[in-house]
């Protein structure tokens, strides 16, 4: 049996990924309640290898160091994903990493997912990557994509739609999450930082008997307040 692999991918409610220069969002959009980081760190704590494209690996490593004490981002999400097996998908990056246990896979995204597919034992998990997994999906290599909604709307800074370009999919509900609050009910609250997400997690429709619900989770990224920290990497 092949590995499922998730496409993982947080975009505001009107769907992008990021936000321009004139954005003053931060990181997480601001929205990292308690609830969203304890989700987040539930999901990030499965077993499982992380697949990213080299954009968005170069950011995280820019962003994130190679540890805590370098970078000065130190807590349990960030933590984790600095330190979980990962796989970079790309033609033009050479290693070694700064991260330990990052691997370099040359070649083509679909051929490298399609193998490690079939050969891991563990679940892959991708965190943005954009342009990567929208030719993922439309290969047909994407079992799931996992969407947090964040309850902003970014019409003026907002950057990076996340499914532009992408292929006509037809995909089924799995589950949706989010906090109690219910905070995407409408209400207007201009820059309030202290709300989770609503999560809406979904994949792709193929054998209805093999579906799986999957737990909601967040952002990565925190502190800084810096457009990196929504940024999913457009290029791959």
């Amino acid at each position: 049996m092949s590995a499922t692999y998730t496409f993982d991918v947080f975009a505001t409610l009107d769907g992008f990924g990021s936000y321009g220069p004139d954005g003053d969002w931060g990181g997480y959009w601001g929205k990292q309640g308690p609830e969203f980081l304890d989700r987040r760190l539930a999901v990030m704590s499965e077993d499982q290898r992380l697949v990213l494209g080299a954009t968005t690996f170069r950011e995280f490593v820019q962003l994130l160091g190679p540890s805590a004490e370098e970078s000065g981002i130190d807590d349990p999400v960030n933590n984790r994903l600095r330190t979980m097996p990962t796989t970079v998908v790309s033609k033009t990056l050479t290693g070694p990493f700064a991260w330990s246990d990052a691997t370099l896979e040359n070649g083509d995204a679909v051929d490298v997912v399609a193998r490690l597919k079939e050969e891991s034992e563990t679940p892959l998990r991708s965190h943005g990557s954009l342009s990567m997994n929208r030719s993922l999906m439309a290969a047909g290599l994407v079992d799931r994509v996992q969407l947090t909604i964040f309850p902003v709307i970014s019409g003026r800074t907002g950057t990076n739609p996340i499914f532009a370009g992408a292929a006509d999919l037809d995909l089924e509900l799995a589950a949706m999450s989010g906090p109690h609050d219910g905070a995407a009910r409408g209400q207007q609250s201009g820059h309030r930082r202290d709300r989770g997400a609503d999560v809406v997690v979904g994949h792709v429709a193929e054998d209805a008997a093999e579906q799986q619900e999957v737990g909601g989770h967040g952002a990565q990224v925190g502190r800084r307040g810096s457009r990196v920290a929504a940024h999913h990497g457009d290029r791959g």
